[in-house]
């Protein structure tokens, strides 16, 4: 397997040096190859099949708190937003 790792390093925004692409692209090729030897994963995970995990179900709550209830934990609220510390001159 051959990866880029100018290329990729390009879409990073890194530099790297000439000296070191051999030793990234070897890391990289490692890192590829232990992540296709992983296993799928199952609705059940079976690392301890004495005590297998059960994956829940992902349900969006809504309605739980109403805006008001939120914006009093607000350190400082503005107009019904948050106010936060300017980050951008």
């Amino acid at each position: 397997m051959n990866i880029d790792i100018k290329h990729i390093a390009k879409l990073a925004r890194l530099r790297i040096e000439d000296d070191q692409l051999d030793k990234f692209e070897s890391e990289m090729q490692n890192i590829v190859g232990m992540v296709e030897k992983l296993p799928d994963i199952q609705d059940e995970m079976t690392l301890d099949p004495d005590n297998p995990m059960i994956l829940r179900k992902d349900v969006a709550v809504q309605d739980k708190f109403t805006r008001q209830e939120l914006m009093q934990n607000a350190p400082q609220v503005k107009a019904g937003c948050l106010v936060v510390p300017k980050t951008v001159e």
